[in-house]
């Protein structure tokens, strides 16, 4: 049921009790803009990586002192700020300009670890990147099975994964700050555990708990998560291979 005080009621039912043919276009769609966003974050990647200046300038920012730690201040400012557009209320292209922002984020944090890869690759041999986006795309694609298949609801997993976040957060940043190892291969695998905790649980939403015309949203929140995987994923695989 709409409801007029609910700033949302404007984007139509709740998918789970919208009519079938409504709720089908919603899903159709929010998957398609989620390839849409998979597409423009390889187009982005490559530009950066085979423009010089940008992968100095990241070099550069990521070997200061503390460097990691603006380049992660900026990308949660981004993030919020491309959350808060994508869910907007009011304006459709609000919600295209957060989705694309958030794109760009994710694609600028990821050149310095892309670049590492790559570097690894050519020291071992092993495709680190491609390896790590095969996985990727399977583990994605066998969690939204188990979602679609059972139809269960994973929102409850949201305050634990908040939770679990802000711990991973604080780790991370204490980290840096003392320069300790912290990605030992434990700690990438709880760090995987997590994003596939966000898969379930946003692609449970997608099911549940978006209207049927929040499908930039609901696409933005399915890419983080996918993107959260694949970052960690580049991590086991370096880490694994780093172990023949």
């Amino acid at each position: 049921m709409n409801d007029s005080s609910n700033p949302y009621a404007s984007w139509g039912m709740v998918a789970a009790e919208a009519d079938t043919n409504d709720r089908a276009r919603f899903i159709r769609l929010t998957y398609m803009h989620l390839f849409g966003a998979i597409l423009a974050f390889i187009g982005l990647e490559v530009l950066l990586f085979n423009t010089p200046a940008a992968k100095n300038a990241m070099a550069g920012v990521v070997t200061m002192p503390y460097g990691w730690l603006i380049v992660m201040a900026v990308f949660i400012g981004a993030s919020y700020l491309a959350n808060y557009w994508a869910n907007s209320a009011t304006s459709v292209g609000m919600q295209y300009l957060g989705l694309s922002l958030y794109v760009v984020a994710w694609s600028v944090i990821f050149l310095p670890l892309l670049m590492i890869a790559q570097s690894f690759t050519d020291q071992t041999g092993t495709n680190v990147i491609g390896v790590a986006a095969g996985l990727t795309i399977f583990t994605f694609v066998a969690l939204t099975a188990i979602v679609f298949i059972t139809g269960a609801d994973f929102s409850f997993l949201g305050p634990f994964l908040g939770i679990a976040a802000l711990i991973a957060m604080g780790v991370i940043v204490v980290g840096i700050v003392f320069s300790l190892p912290l990605f030992n291969l434990v700690f990438i695998a709880a760090l995987l555990l997590l994003s596939a905790g966000y898969i379930l649980y946003d692609t449970s939403n997608v099911l549940h708990h978006y209207r049927v015309g929040q499908h930039v949203a609901a696409s933005l929140a399915l890419f983080s998560s996918l993107a959260l995987m694949f970052w960690y994923m580049i991590q086991l695989v370096m880490s694994l291979s780093s172990r023949d």
